[in-house]
């Protein structure tokens, strides 16, 4: 009896040990056998020179003649702070659901007690966050996380990277817990990372199973691809798990910082990012953390009751009394510069005008329009490339006229529209963008009138954000409303002559970006020559890789 159950403990184990680590444990040793000689371990080939926080002449130089860096993603380029349980839980989110993320939060107990970023807690949590998703359908890597990701990479970790970069070497990313393919996307298009080296995700028909695969076949592959290239190279860790890797082994000198010094980083500010995150995609608007999520899931209810409370008074009551009852339940606006409308068509000193007026402003969301509607206290007809269905319907503003992309046609359907008399809103933008950057501008506005008006648009949100590359369109709208509290700024600038344009006297190119270039001074924008298709390429994959030297135009042109 006492055979059997040893031997159905053992089993147990061995499976345990099978789901947690893709192997089985070595058989015990019996305390009662024969000790074995136990040859020494070999020593480490590298010179470790103890860093500190501020880089020195001798890692400089070193780093100046080296080909290659070796570099420890998990304690040489993140903070020491970062947690690795936001992560997958973006993962899980994002890209498997509420469902998925309510059972990862669920298990964060059992995970905070198996040691939180330990070996065991990082595989049952890329089990949860990655068992049964599409592995062609996998983009949360380059679409979500590295958003998050360059807000916890560290300015010395970086600067490390900066200098093996600047002197033409060889950038090798080692990640010895988070999965390749989380990291990959954000390594190697934002930090300029050659290779990236880490754990692989098993596959099953096309899915992926949850299991990490053991990296030793691939990294000796990567450290004879490595030692027959780059010759010499040069390791930058934070600690000595690094040293029992592979890859290690290729290194001539290793700097290891010590825990004292990375407590003392500070975060990458975003003035010296080597790109700028001008696009990422996801819904959530904050840093999804244990108790964040906990919070959400717990507003989730009550946001959807509020949500459709905010919807009824927005389409029931007029603007001047709806203002003040949203503003109760934390959905607020506020027109900027003084809160001066400009004169329209029909108001006083503006009576001879017939034509309408168009409205130029950057894209955030796809109420836009009604902001702007709100803030003039008058009915506009907004315009737009694509409209999902739901959304007419829950509009207050009306009928919104579909684009069609074909340039002659779209000219003629806004030409109509302020032939009438019509103030139209346009975003020459073509899609949304949450950072503080303004994309490429549509010329075409610029052909239509004689004067335009440039509008400002900003916007804040707590916990949602209503706006998806990846994402179902519909339901954009209603994640604006659930948030638990919002706020729409509303700028209208001084009246851009576009006469010049019309009279042939000026390309409307030129005058869509001096449109552009105002815009962006007026909120603190950045000015880029980006388009939708950039957007698209990088977030969805819809027109195939993004490319590596986006187009950026000079603020002062």
């Amino acid at each position: 009896m006492a055979k059997k159950q040893k031997l159905s403990h053992r089993l147990f184990s061995a499976l345990l040990s099978f789901l947690l680590h893709g192997r089985t444990r070595p058989p015990a040793i019996s305390s009662r056998t024969t000790a074995t000689a136990v040859p020494a371990s070999p020593p480490h080939p590298s010179t470790l020179h103890h860093h500190h926080s501020s880089p020195g002449t001798q890692m400089a130089e070193k780093l100046a003649a080296a080909r290659t860096l070796v570099l420890d993603v998990d304690a040489g380029l993140l903070l020491p702070s970062s947690s690795l349980f936001p992560y997958f839980m973006l993962v899980a989110l994002e890209a498997g659901g509420y469902v998925r993320g309510l059972v990862l939060l669920l298990l964060y107990p059992i995970i905070f007690c198996m040691g939180g970023d330990s070996d065991a807690a990082v595989r049952v949590m890329a089990m949860v966050a990655f068992c049964g998703l599409r592995a062609s359908r996998f983009r949360a890597g380059c679409a979500m996380l590295p958003k998050w990701f360059m807000e916890d990479v560290a300015a010395e970790g970086f600067e490390a990277m900066r200098m093996i970069g600047a002197a033409g070497g060889r950038r090798v990313c080692v990640t010895r817990r988070l999965p390749r393919v989380m990291v990959e996307g954000f390594l190697s298009e934002y930090l300029g990372a050659e290779a990236v080296v880490g754990r692989e995700m098993k596959m099953l028909w096309g899915f992926y199973t949850g299991l990490m695969v053991e990296e030793d076949e691939l990294v000796l592959e990567k450290k004879k691809k490595i030692m027959g290239e780059c010759g010499d190279a040069v390791g930058f860790c934070g600690s000595q798990e690094f040293l029992q890797h592979p890859l290690s082994r290729c290194c001539k000198d290793i700097y290891l910082v010590t825990r004292e010094d990375r407590a003392t980083w500070q975060a990458l500010p975003r003035s010296k990012y080597p790109k700028a995150v001008v696009f990422h995609d996801g819904r959530l608007a904050f840093r999804p953390t244990a108790g964040s999520t906990l919070a959400m899931f717990m507003w989730l209810p009550f946001g959807v009751a509020l949500g459709s409370a905010r919807l009824a008074a927005a389409l029931t009551v007029p603007y001047r009394y709806s203002t003040p009852i949203l503003a109760a339940t934390g959905m607020s606006w506020r027109l900027k510069a003084g809160g001066k409308r400009p004169p329209l068509p029909g108001a006083d000193g503006e009576r001879g005008r017939r034509r309408g007026q168009m409205f130029v402003c950057n894209h955030r969301t796809l109420i836009d329009p009604v902001y702007v509607s709100m803030a003039l206290d008058r009915q506009v007809r907004a315009v737009s490339y694509s409209l999902s269905r739901p959304g007419p319907l829950i509009s207050p503003i009306g009928r919104t006229v579909r684009l069609t992309r074909d340039r002659d046609a779209d000219g003629r359907a806004m030409a109509r529209l302020l032939e009438r008399g019509d103030l139209v809103v346009v975003c020459p933008e073509g899609t949304t963008c949450r950072e503080p950057y303004l994309l490429r501008f549509s010329p075409l506005f610029a052909e239509l009138s004689d004067d335009v008006l440039p509008v400002g648009i900003a916007v804040e949100t707590a916990m949602f954000y209503p706006t998806t590359s990846g994402g179902l369109k519909c339901l954009d709208s209603l994640y604006y409303i659930v948030n638990p509290r919002m706020c729409y700024t509303v700028q209208f600038l001084e009246r851009v002559s576009t006469a010049v344009v019309r009279e042939g006297k000026m390309p409307s190119a030129d005058m869509a970006n001096l449109v552009q270039k105002k815009m962006g001074d007026a909120l603190g924008y950045s000015c880029t020559m980006l388009s939708r298709k950039d957007k698209y390429r990088m977030l969805a994959g819809n027109d195939g890789k993004c490319s590596s030297a986006p187009a950026w135009r000079n603020d002062n042109s």
